[in-house]
């Protein structure tokens, strides 16, 4: 019975991973990507690479980050995933020269639709997933930083919305600073368009740290390798009941995480820390979804 709820709880991972990036036969080519994919110690970077356009989100961008997100997710290797970008703008937003034909609608749709899909997917992740930032970002270049787990920022990051400067409403971000921001500050970004600084930022909840420019990194790493120390299975668990119950009435999301704290119990690693706290030493995970037999 714990199992089939665990399964029912983590079945919109499934789902979003069974999103193959491989072209089928008689398809083009994947165009050419515009990221930097790495890893080392269960950390994953993935960095927004196309600076001369200021790393714009355009749909080879996005399917690239969407490709460098799901590669090979479900390995226990993988503990947590660090989103950067190259240059003084962390993204811009989409590409505009994509949007400025009104006659390919059907283009457009496809646009937003995969922007929605990578936003998405990033909370379906079964690790955290982290921005850093040292830069502007707008449109849905802000929208990619409210959808992260966690964003730590340089002191000389911006945030802003401002399409409605151009005739274009930032609908799509809207539905990720709205989730992060208090309303009224949400709705000034977006009717003015006007940017928040980093501290503003931290301020209002849209950002998880603050830092020097120089201790981007180190404060990023920190927050990883810490990351990196714990259960990847129950950390799956944990994330995927935290976006849950979210969205939930507070009768309805005590009752489902009581649930899930009782099935967490039942899990290999669930036992293994209660055991190593009791008798005083360090766990030794397995990372897998396991029942404890």
């Amino acid at each position: 019975m714990a199992a089939a709820r665990l399964w029912r709880l983590r079945r919109p991972l499934a789902a979003a991973f069974s999103s193959g990036t491989a072209a089928r036969p008689g398809q083009p080519s994947p165009p050419e990507k515009l990221t930097v994919r790495s890893q080392a110690g269960g950390i994953r970077n993935i960095i927004l690479s196309n600076p001369r356009k200021r790393n714009a989100l355009s749909l080879s961008m996005l399917q690239a980050l969407k490709e460098d997100l799901l590669h090979d997710v479900k390995s226990k290797d993988l503990r947590v995933i660090i989103i950067s970008a190259e240059g003084p703008v962390f993204c811009s937003g989409h590409d505009l020269k994509e949007l400025a034909s009104e006659d390919d609608v059907k283009h457009h749709s496809q646009v937003f639709e995969i922007c929605a899909e990578v936003m998405t997917l990033i909370q379906k992740l079964p690790v955290p997933v982290i921005a850093k930032v040292n830069g502007l970002a707008t449109a849905a270049g802000c929208q990619l930083v409210a959808s992260c787990d966690i964003a730590v920022v340089s002191e000389k990051s911006q945030f802003a919305t401002p399409g409605v400067n151009i005739g274009l409403f930032c609908s799509t971000p809207a539905v990720a600073l709205g989730r992060s921001l208090p309303r009224k500050v949400a709705l000034e970004m977006l009717f003015t368009g006007e940017p928040l600084s980093a501290q503003e930022a931290l301020m209002h909840g849209l950002v998880s740290k603050v830092v020097p420019e120089d201790k981007l990194e180190e404060e990023t790493m920190k927050i990883s390798h810490k990351i990196c120390e714990s259960s990847k299975s129950v950390l799956a668990l944990g994330k995927a009941t935290f976006y849950r119950q979210i969205a939930q009435d507070l009768d309805t999301a005590y009752k489902m995480t009581t649930q899930v704290m009782v099935d967490n119990l039942t899990l290999r690693d669930g036992q293994e820390g209660i055991e190593a706290f009791i008798q005083k030493r360090k766990p030794v995970w397995s990372h897998s979804q396991d029942e404890k037999k």
